[in-house]
């Protein structure tokens, strides 16, 4: 019995609409982002940047497992072997269904078990964040928590 050896990508995707005042009232949040608009967009940057080739060596393992329009992380799984042609697609990515964005490849992993405790912890440093800015906190408590809870469990249920 083989077994299939993938890498795990953890990317945070950076809304670049948010620096000019017009789409500042309009976070990437509220934005229709799913994992199927990531996974088109990936596909297009591997056959635009690599070619035919490229999209051969990673087409049938590619997938998006997760995605959260909250905190804009992704994760994506790939085979081994190519894992670096996927890396560069992303790190080539600017735009996502017509949404401008700067994909920051947070962390690599050989198991999903890596990948969703760096997920986990990287949601909570976000949520973090997004706390720090509020002037209120304790209006938002709640929700922020329930949104660590609910991400916590979705993360944790991904499977190979």
């Amino acid at each position: 019995m083989v077994r299939f050896k993938n890498r795990w990508l953890l990317v945070e995707f950076i809304d670049t609409s948010t620096a000019d005042a017009s789409a500042a009232k309009e976070p990437l949040s509220t934005r229709s982002l799913d994992g199927r608009l990531i996974y088109n967009a990936l596909r297009d940057s591997v056959v635009t940047n690599f070619g035919d080739t490229g999209w051969g060596a990673v087409g049938m393992s590619l997938t998006v497992k997760y995605f959260s329009p909250t905190t804009n992380l992704c994760i994506i799984r790939v085979a081994r072997d190519h894992h670096r042609i996927a890396w560069g697609a992303v790190t080539l990515l600017t735009g996502i269904h017509d949404v401008r964005v700067i994909p920051r490849v947070i962390h690599v992993s050989g198991t999903i078990k890596h990948a969703q405790l760096s997920a986990i912890a990287h949601n909570r440093e976000v949520i973090a964040r997004f706390r720090t800015k509020l002037k209120n906190a304790a209006l938002h408590h709640d929700s922020y928590d329930d949104y660590l809870a609910r991400s916590t469990r979705e993360i944790e249920a991904l499977q190979d």
